[in-house]
């Protein structure tokens, strides 16, 4: 009997060795899958953001040969404003490159917009005090969304405290805003540098989804570009026109661009006289970037602010953009 059991308790130490080995090996198995996975994950990653630079570097060329154009001018019939639809990277290459048989396939789309064809909230402070036909220019685009204009007021009211603050101290913005004092005392709220970043001011998700393809947030106060703004803007930056006469003016403009802010006036009549060269041009300098590569399932997208001076354009800020549910769902 005793025999038996020391037969018995053998048994038992080597089950339990042999289970513990196994869940060693499965432990360092997954740990090296885990290592494996995330090295993957970097590396196309790495990949992703590498084309999405040189995607990048292009769309700032196409804006430096438009301004080697000759043009002063900036609409929607010119090559930058065209999308590219979701394309094969091998389509792109010159003829010397070889696109070998084997390698992932890369999509590369993307589109330049024209950050100057919305109402920018910077020319809500202008020479340090808030300025009346900005905020008129609001209050018209607010009621065309049928936005809360609770929500604007909060707007109108936090935004010249946060510029007043983000100012160095002792400036003469700083001075002479009215919310200085809250800025000196510290309570003043952040200046947000995106249209997101309004949130901090208690603005909603739905407002800012609604205000997004008419609003947005720049370095510097800039005029509205007549030639590509959408209706809604239109009718908020130009004083007495209505959502018809808009309209019509996005559909005379989509025949012909107007060359000089005198022809936009014309086209105008009588409201012409409105038209100011500090809230009104037919340029712009400000362009953003929507690119977007995708790698089998690896979906990478991104959104860039450029400003060009002459023929010089250089990058603003860069953020990548958070995935698509149907993104998220590919990759689980």
């Amino acid at each position: 009997m005793k025999r038996k059991a020391q037969h018995g308790a053998a048994l038992l130490v080597a089950m339990l060795t042999l289970a513990l080995v196994a869940s060693l090996a499965s432990a360092a198995l997954w740990l090296q899958w885990r290592q494996v996975e995330i090295e993957i994950a970097e590396r196309g990653r790495a990949q992703t953001q590498w084309l999405l630079t040189g995607a990048f570097d292009w769309t700032r060329l196409i804006l430096a040969e438009d301004a080697r154009s000759a043009q002063n001018i900036d609409h929607l019939g010119e090559p930058w404003a065209l999308p590219v639809q979701e394309s094969k990277l091998s389509t792109f290459l010159s003829q010397d490159q070889q696109w070998r048989e084997g390698d992932p396939e890369v999509f590369l789309s993307g589109q330049i917009s024209d950050a100057q064809s919305r109402l920018n909230l910077t020319g809500l402070v202008a020479d340090g005090q808030a300025s009346p036909s900005a905020t008129a220019a609001w209050v018209r685009l607010f009621e065309q969304l049928d936005l809360p204009m609770g929500e604007l007021e909060l707007l109108l009211r936090l935004w010249p405290q946060a510029f007043a603050a983000a100012q160095t101290p002792g400036s003469a913005v700083a001075r002479s805003v009215g919310a200085g004092a809250a800025a000196t005392r510290g309570d003043a709220p952040l200046l947000p540098q995106r249209l997101d970043q309004l949130a901090w001011f208690g603005l909603s998700a739905n407002t800012l989804e609604r205000l997004r393809p008419y609003a947005t947030v720049l370095p510097k106060t800039t005029p509205v570009n007549l030639n590509t703004a959408p209706a809604p803007v239109l009718e908020a930056v130009i004083p007495g026109l209505d959502a018809s006469g808009a309209r019509q003016l996005v559909a005379r403009r989509s025949q012909r661009p107007w060359n000089t802010l005198q022809e936009a006036a014309e086209a105008l009549g009588p409201l012409g006289r409105m038209l100011d060269h500090s809230q009104h041009a037919v340029s712009s300098q400000f362009f953003e970037i929507h690119g977007r590569i995708r790698i089998d399932d690896l979906v990478q997208e991104e959104l860039a602010l450029v400003q060009r001076e002459g023929q010089q354009v250089r990058m603003v800020w860069r953020r990548a953009l958070p995935p698509q549910p149907r993104q998220i769902q590919l990759l689980q």
